[in-house]
């Protein structure tokens, strides 16, 4: 005889009541220039959960390797300030050089590498002992950092010289200067290492570099009907982990241009808050955060669809933009 199952009620409605598993959820962190803070966002709500008094003018910030730490460029207090992101309590300082703008860190988070715009050096910390461990001068208002996924290879660039700055990591000496367009304000590498792009914010173009030839490659354009060339000045830069897209921020254009990274071709442009200026992903690359400096807001764009789903109302000139895992 064929032997039958039935389910009794409550054991059904268990199963049908039974929450899904929660997405992932992380936590993003806004550096607001003018408002001296930064803005917690809970990316599963998309909403702003906490906002903390930092130094004067903060502006790059980065996070250590286990997101308990968040590092924060106090540019007016010439000083990196160390943000405990489960108490969300300043614990302290790293030395730095004068109006630090920009870090980056190791990829085993042991260093952090600083740009200081107003004495043209990149200061070298030593995270767990808290001590400068050496400068490296470089050209005129240094702001971008970037350091290469195998972390040979360290680059800065400098705004007034217009030029990537490309450093050994282990001699502390500039390899190479390569020239690109006006105004240079960051740097990404290809999460393999293969390309090293440049944004030029009065250039109004992307540089793309080969680190290893250590020459540069090609140079991308932007063109969007009806905005002036002036308008259009790139300045974040996001690229996937796959190596296959790549956004970039521009600016007052108030737009993001999404760009095929193998090919080079613009695919789109995505209309955000004003004055979009750095973008962060989710880590698991469902969301791009973007920082928008003068609609005082973040645009979370789906970068599945390539649409924009929300803006977040964040501080006074938002800037930088990281996300760890909640």
């Amino acid at each position: 005889m064929k032997k039958t199952f039935s389910l009794c009620l409550p054991c059904a409605a268990a199963l049908i009541c039974a929450p899904l598993p929660p997405a992932n959820a992380y936590t993003a962190y806004v550096s607001n220039e003018k408002g001296n803070s930064i803005t917690v966002i809970d990316t599963d709500k998309l909403q702003a959960t906490a906002t903390v008094k930092v130094g004067r003018r903060p502006r790059g910030i980065a996070l250590n390797k286990d997101g308990s730490e968040l590092y924060i460029c106090a540019g007016d207090d010439d000083a990196i300030q160390v943000l405990d992101t489960k108490t969300l309590k300043l614990t302290g300082k790293l030395p730095s050089g004068p109006d630090p703008e920009l870090l980056a860190l190791s990829p085993g988070g042991d260093t952090i590498y600083v740009s200081n715009e107003n004495d043209n050096l990149v200061t070298m910390i030593d995270v767990k002992r808290k001590e400068q461990i050496g400068d490296i001068p470089v050209g005129v208002e240094p702001e971008g950092m970037a350091v290469s996924p195998d972390g040979k290879l360290l680059v800065n660039t400098s705004e007034t010289t217009n030029m990537a700055h490309l450093i050994d990591t282990q001699t502390k000496q500039i390899v190479a200067n390569i020239l690109v367009d006006g105004r240079p304000r960051f740097a990404e590498f290809k999460k393999d290492g293969s390309e090293l792009w440049v944004s030029s914010e009065v250039g109004g173009t992307v540089a793309v570099i080969d680190p290893v030839k250590r020459e540069l490659k090609q140079k991308i354009s932007f063109e969007i009907p009806g905005m002036s060339k002036e308008a259009i000045q790139p300045i974040g830069i996001s690229i996937t982990k796959d190596g296959k897209r790549a956004f970039v921020a521009l600016g007052p254009a108030n737009r993001v241009a999404v760009i095929d990274a193998e090919t080079k071709k613009i695919e789109k442009y995505l209309l955000v808050g004003q004055r979009v200026w750095h973008l962060a992903f989710t880590p698991d690359e469902k969301y791009l955060i973007t920082a928008n400096g003068v609609s005082n807001d973040v645009s979370v764009i789906d970068v599945a669809s390539l649409k924009v789903l929300k803006s977040i109302p964040v501080g006074s000139f938002p800037w930088g933009v990281v996300v760890a895992p909640q």
